[in-house]
């Protein structure tokens, strides 16, 4: 593992897919938002931490709360997008490994689908700690595996079959998280008590299979990667086969696809 061709890696992709990851996979991830928003406590008044906020979307739902918010993120273009849609929002371009901002600064922090993007989420969880005052709540979400989330294994099962799992210019990943145990694990670790981690489970939904491959391969990195990798004329053969094994998922003539979250959270005592 390689911290920062992780970071180089992720960075490039991000700045890419800022302008329009709200309306591609954003739509998927802001379906867990408000259970994140509500696992850390956040209403009137509550001074929260986004990190890696991306385009500001959670910023914005905190904001619509009555929550007075900051977000940070590496990603000057995520920015640029999170200003112009949230004005009123304080946006600060930084490392959620290593925030610049001060101790004990807000009531809560959180992070949807961001700490396993990162080289190491234990620093970042570590910096949560020091940036949360006692009695504050940390929260963050991360995807579930794919028995639990039917579009990604609609998506790599297509992959497997058609075309190469391996074919992407993505490096190793970092520490990231594969199950509620993890969570439980990483948040322990950085010192937070009273943790806890549970799935949420929503639907996305996609007009047909090539609807779906296009938002992941505008909204996201890693996925992306693997899509874009693909040889020459293998990626009409994976929506096909998308499209056959999803028929069973049709609902008033789209696709409606099963996804699933897992929300941790925890509390600093001191």
């Amino acid at each position: 593992m390689d911290p920062e061709a992780i970071r180089a890696f992720e960075h490039a992709r991000w700045e890419r897919a800022a302008s329009a990851y709200a309306a591609s996979f954003g739509v998927a991830t802001q379906l867990f938002c408000d259970a994140m928003l509500d696992s850390a406590g956040v209403g009137a008044g509550t001074q929260v931490l986004d990190l890696a906020c991306g385009p500001g979307v959670v910023a914005g739902m905190a904001t619509a709360r009555g929550a007075v918010v900051c977000g940070v993120d590496f990603s000057a273009a995520m920015l640029a997008e999170a200003r112009a849609t949230h004005p009123s929002v304080q946006f600060v371009h930084g490392d959620a490994e290593a925030v610049p901002l001060p101790d004990a600064d807000f009531d809560a922090v959180v992070s949807n689908f961001g700490l396993h993007h990162l080289p190491r989420p234990a620093l970042a969880l570590a910096e949560a700690r020091r940036v949360v005052r006692p009695g504050g709540r940390v929260a963050f979400t991360f995807w579930a595996g794919h028995a639990e989330n039917i579009a990604w294994k609609l998506v790599f099962d297509a992959v497997r079959r058609c075309g190469d799992p391996a074919a992407s210019d993505a490096p190793v990943p970092g520490g990231g998280f594969g199950t509620t145990k993890d969570c439980l694990g990483a948040l322990a670790a950085a010192g937070f008590a009273k943790v806890d981690a549970w799935l949420e489970h929503r639907v996305w939904r996609h007009a047909d299979a090539a609807a779906l491959v296009a938002a992941l391969q505008a909204g996201t990195a890693r996925m992306a990667a693997m899509i874009e990798g693909q040889r020459k004329g293998v990626l009409a053969a994976i929506v096909a086969d998308i499209e056959e094994n999803a028929a069973g998922y049709r609902d008033a003539g789209e696709l409606a696809l099963p996804i699933a979250a897992v929300v941790a959270a925890g509390i600093r005592e001191e």
